[in-house]
Formats: C-alpha cells, structure tokens, sequence
C-alpha cells in the first residue's frame, strides 16, 4: 500500500538524514511518484487521508503536497483533487535492462525535471487577457510616434561600437538617468556605475541567482509570492523556502531560520500579490536578519511609481549600511511591456563581476533602443507619461473601488493594497473557494486570480487578485458590479474549503 511505503521511505529519511517531518514526507511521495507507485494521472489521497494514515498533522502533509505542486509533480484539478502529473519521469532501468522484450530506452526529447517544473506551474500564458487582469498595463497612451522619431534619430546616428554587445552595464547616458531619478524618488544611495540595464526583472532575478547562490542554496520568497521570481529561482536550481506574509510585509520566524538563506527575495514597497506595504521597523528587522545569516537581499521595486496615499518608506536599499541589498525595477509599468528594459542596481564591490558575467552570459545589446530610452527620459517625457498614467490609473483605482464597495462587511471581505501600484487584493472570508470563484467569474468574460493561486505553503488565504492597469475606465465602470455581483453570491453560499491545492 502506499501508506506502507512513505511510512517506510520516511523512517529511512528520519534515521539516515534527520529530516524534518514534511521534508520526508515530499521526498517519500516524490519517490513513490518517480518509482511508479504513484502513477501518471493517479489521484493523490486527500491530506485528511493521509495525515490519519502517516499520524501526521494535516499541516505537514500540505507543507508536503504544496511544494510539491510547485515543483510540478503535482497538478490540481478544480473541484476534483490533486494528481500526478502526466510528465513526472519516471526512474529509468540499465542500458542491458529489457521489458516485455524491448530494449529499455530513454524518452526521446523528455524533459528535466526542473523543466517540466518550469512548463507545468505558474503558466501565466494561460490566462486570457481581459478587464481585470492583473499584472497587466495601459500602454494605449504611449507617445508612439515620439518613440519612432526617437528611435529614428539614434539609428540614423549609429555607430558601429553601438550595434555591437556592451561591456560596460548599459547605455552611460542611461545609467545616469536611472541613477538620478532612483535617488531623487526612492531613496536609493547609488552612482551611476552600479546601474545595470537588463532585459527586464527576470533577467535580473537570474543575473542575482547565478551570481550569488550555488545550486541548492536556500532562497527564502514570500508567501503567497510573485510566480515570476519563483520560477527565475527554480531556473537556477535554488532551494525555495516560503516565508508567511502578514500585513506589515514578509515576516520569518525562528524556525525559518532552520533554513538559513543565501538570498531574501521581497516586494517591500507593495507585496505581490497582497499589496502589503513593509513597516519602517520590518524592513529595520529584515537587514538585521539578512546581518545574521550573512544573506543578500533583492529588493524587486516593480511599481513604485503609483503610489495614491502618502509618502513612501525608503527603500531597502536606501537603509542598507552593509551593501548587501541589491535593487531592481523596471520600465515597462510606465511604458510598454514589449520594451524589455529594466535595471538592476548592485553593491560597488559587486559592480565588475555582474558586468563581466551579465556580458558572458546575456550578450546585451539594443544600444540604439537604450540611447532613445535615455533621450525620452532627459527630455521629460517619462515624467509626463507618468503623471498622466498615474492620474488615469488612479481613476480607475477609484472606480473599482467603489464599486467593490457594498461586497465589504465588518468581519467579511476586506480590500489590501490599494494604496499603490496597478492591483488590489480583495480578501475573502476562509469558507469560500476563491478559485471556483474566480472561474465563475472567468465564464462572464473577466479575469481575476485567486490569491490562493500564489501560496506556496500557506493555506489560509483566500481572496481576489484584481488589476485595474489594463481595463479602461469605461470597462471598469461596467464590469465592476457584475465583479461585486459574482462576490455577494458566493457570500451567500459559502463553499467548502477547496480541494484542489491541499488534497483533501
């Protein structure tokens, strides 16, 4: 039975390598998956069933089931369970090993492990684009014919050192522009030098990751957290280690110091997909932390610029006294998404290294791009085309809010994170099922994410994900009742607790 044998396989695991309990448990059910016991498509037993079976509390078996989810072994099935997913390998027998009389080979084209990780969680591809969607932006009101004379310009004007790779981190003339707007607007300690232009944030993500942690280092990442930087991590071959969000941002623990890290992923200025904002003191605690285990921080300042209510803390960065913080944000929230320019701002003693390595590794380029970016930044037009973005997504902001209005009851649904960026997070009372809710929502044309979605570990989190950057203020005006609408009767009728992540 397979109760018989993770009992077993976790007995081996406890005596051999002292493992903690939902560690044996992923390793017991991983190999029971790669060994066939559990086979593609199979039905996991619900964590109710097997924490009676393994007399192990349920919150083991879900720590247990969730990472594995995350890693791809596991696929969930709305209303319906947990399954083996139809891509897990399965352990391969010798080259002179034969079956049924057929030489045993390997599959042809199969995957890596960490490959069918990286194709089967966290698909964003997958999700329509429709009002509602978070994540996404506005880039209807770009000054596109400004950008092709600027483009225009730079090209007619091109020399051939600028359409070859660049060695040197960037653009100059950008590097500077970013230097000076980041320690004009967030506090950021930093010359020039220490600007790297990448790709955009993942590309940043993986430059840290490669650079700074060796295969298998622990990276803690909040929970619920952005699937992006989740993925750039299993990319990378790091041990993920969920650490619990609360409202005052990421919030470890002494037990997650068991797991010390090499790297401290956080969204401080406004968590994603939450939208917690982290406390001066938090962010105070979370350096002496980083102190302690002798971690990096990386600081993923992704939307800043629309900030709706009071001044905004300093970064990370900007209290840093050791130079282990290292800042990254983007361009494509103020302009467009196809862009794919961000930066990465390092530590001085760090600068020459993700230069050389950003260049052996990446081949950066788009000279003629970034001096047209640099240009459009001199000359103003970012700040214009950000005021306007944020007096337009304000709106918006506004509009849904009030429409979100009569669904909040005391003790009931509550509203985070709307003071900043481009999404609000509509939480929801513990009995409803926000991914049944939010395909409900999905069949009347809108797309919304379950914060549920996003938890690695944790389940006790249930709400909505709602962006408010793409859908116009018309569509907003229209589609926000039938989005409260949708909310009020699921109140009326709470749901069991789900199903499909936990596996009971």
């Amino acid at each position: 039975m397979l109760s018989e044998f993770l009992l077993a396989e976790m007995n081996r695991l406890g005596t051999q390598d002292a493992l903690p309990l939902h560690r044996q448990l992923y390793e017991a059910l991983r190999r029971a998956m790669l060994d066939g016991k559990l086979g593609a498509g199979e039905r996991l037993p619900s964590s109710r069933d097997l924490a009676e079976d393994l007399s192990l509390s349920r919150n083991t078996v879900v720590a247990a089931i969730n990472q594995l989810s995350v890693e791809g072994y596991l696929a969930s099935r709305v209303g319906s369970g947990t399954y083996v997913n139809d891509n897990v390998p399965r352990a391969v027998p010798s080259r002179g090993a034969r079956s049924g009389g057929q030489p045993a080979t390997l599959q042809a084209g199969r995957l890596s492990t960490r490959g069918i990780a990286l194709s089967s969680t966290f698909c964003a591809t997958e999700l329509e684009v429709q009002p509602f969607t978070p994540g996404m932006v506005d880039f209807s009101a770009f000054p596109v014919a400004l950008w092709q004379r600027l483009q225009n310009k730079h090209w007619r004007m091109t020399y051939p050192d600028m359409l070859d790779y660049n060695t040197s981190g960037g653009y100059a003339p950008l590097r500077r522009a970013v230097a000076d707007y980041l320690r004009v607007f967030r506090s950021v300690h930093l010359e020039a030098d220490q600007v790297v232009i990448t790709s955009g944030t993942q590309q940043s993500l993986e430059l840290c990751a490669r650079l700074l942690a060796d295969h298998g280092d622990t990276v803690w990442v909040e929970d619920p957290a952005y699937w992006g930087a989740v993925k750039a991590f299993m990319a990378t071959g790091l041990a993920i280690h969920p650490v619990p969000v609360d409202e005052q941002g990421i919030s470890p623990s002494a037990g997650d110091s068991a797991r010390p890290p090499r790297l401290i992923y956080v969204t401080p200025s406004h968590q994603y997909p939450t939208g917690a904002v982290m406390t001066l003191p938090r962010r105070h605690q979370l350096l002496a932390t980083a102190r302690a285990h002798d971690a990096w921080v990386l600081e993923d300042d992704y939307d800043s610029e629309y900030r709706f209510s009071g001044p905004p803390i300093s970064s990370l960065e900007g209290l840093d006294t050791d130079g282990r913080v290292l800042y990254m944000g983007t361009f494509s929230k103020v302009l467009y998404p196809g862009l794919k320019l961000g930066y990465l701002v390092v530590p001085k003693t760090l600068v020459d290294a993700f230069k050389q390595a950003h260049y052996d590794l990446n081949r950066p380029g788009q000279m003629p791009v970034q001096a047209a970016l640099a240009e459009f930044i001199e000359m103003g037009h970012f700040a214009s085309a950000l005021r306007r973005a944020r007096q337009s997504y304000a709106e918006r902001r506004q509009c849904l809010l009030e429409a979100l209005k009569p669904v909040l009851t005391p003790g009931g649904p509550f509203i985070s994170g709307a003071e900043q960026g481009l999404h609000l997070c509509l939480r929801l009372p513990g009995p409803i099922d926000d991914q049944a809710l939010a395909q409900r929502i999905a069949q009347q044309g809108l797309t919304v994410r379950p914060l549920s979605a996003y938890c690695l570990q944790r389940s006790d989190l249930k709400g909505l994900v709602i962006g408010y950057g793409y859908a116009p203020l018309a569509d907003i005006a229209r589609c926000g009742p039938v989005l409260a609408q949708a909310v009020r009767q699921a109140l009326k009728a709470p749901e069991p607790e789900a199903t499909h992540r936990s596996g009971h």
